[in-house]
């Protein structure tokens, strides 16, 4: 397969990904749309082209571990894992309903394929950086894939976990920054900028830092992660420049970090990635 193939490819993947979290929310009538959304095509690439996997065994112990730590973002992990074979994307239709295996926030004890339990802000990375070295002690090349959002880096915890990586040399661990500008009380620079940005922070700790001008392109992601399996002896901290909300009619617009729309604008919402996706896979 060429890599223009592997693209269009992956660009289906994610266009896939983007429409079934919107029908995985939709089923709810609310939700984390925007922080969801915005990490389709991330996930798209390491699901897609880079982790090692096996939805019949789950806890295979030479898989890739994939962390949310922005644990509400858990309904574009739950297509994607369903997509992947895990279990029937249409389960995920309940999320968060009573007795439900898809919680709001992930969940490894409820939803197969999911690694780590995460909805506190900075516990993910946390538990990201120490499963990544205790896969180091047992000297396993096992990757742990992390994602953090730029709201939840306000967290003290977040840092705290980067020096603890960076100081034990954690290059088997990569961390995705959802840096979409905005958070729960408005846009990041607002309620608490980083001034010279997140990856200035993860820089000055040791990490090898990745900026992806967009992060909603897959090709741009895929060639960053390539980088990243290069790096050797420090944690890499990819800086995704996504849009909150990419390709939801009623939330890119806006930003809004969740988001309860009328069945009208559901409805149009859904049809418009479904359109979408569509188009990209008969390009």
């Amino acid at each position: 397969m060429t890599k223009q193939e592997k693209m269009h490819e992956l660009k289906v993947l994610a266009a896939q990904i983007r429409m079934e979290t919107m029908k995985i929310i939709g089923s709810r009538g609310f939700g984390h749309v925007g922080g969801s959304m915005s990490l389709a095509d991330a996930m798209a690439v390491i699901y897609g082209a880079y982790m090692k996997f096996d939805p019949k065994n789950p806890r295979w112990e030479d898989r890739d571990w994939c962390v949310l730590s922005k644990g509400h973002a858990g309904p574009v992990m739950y297509a994607t894992l369903g997509i992947m074979g895990y279990y029937p994307v249409s389960d995920a239709y309940k999320l968060n309903q009573p007795g439900t295996d898809f919680p709001s926030h992930t969940d490894r004890n409820k939803t197969k394929g999911v690694d780590l339990t995460t909805g506190s802000l900075g516990q993910g990375i946390s538990e990201a950086a120490g499963a990544a070295l205790g896969l180091k002690m047992q000297k396993k090349d096992n990757k742990v894939f992390v994602f953090v959002g730029d709201g939840e880096s306000d967290e003290g915890q977040v840092w705290e976990a980067a020096q603890f990586a960076a100081h034990y040399d954690l290059d088997n661990l990569i961390c995705f920054v959802d840096d979409n500008k905005r958070q729960l009380d408005g846009p990041c620079d607002e309620v608490m900028s980083h001034k010279k940005g997140v990856g200035a922070r993860f820089d000055s700790l040791g990490w090898n830092v990745i900026n992806v001008v967009d992060g909603n392109d897959v090709e741009q992601i895929y060639d960053a992660v390539a980088k990243a399996y290069e790096t050797k002896g420090v944690p890499t901290c990819i800086v995704l420049n996504t849009v909150k909300g990419k390709g939801a009619t009623f939330a890119e617009p806006t930003g809004a970090h969740s988001s309860q729309p009328s069945k009208e604008e559901w409805d149009e919402g859904i049809a418009a990635v479904e359109a979408a996706y569509e188009a990209i896979k008969n390009a």
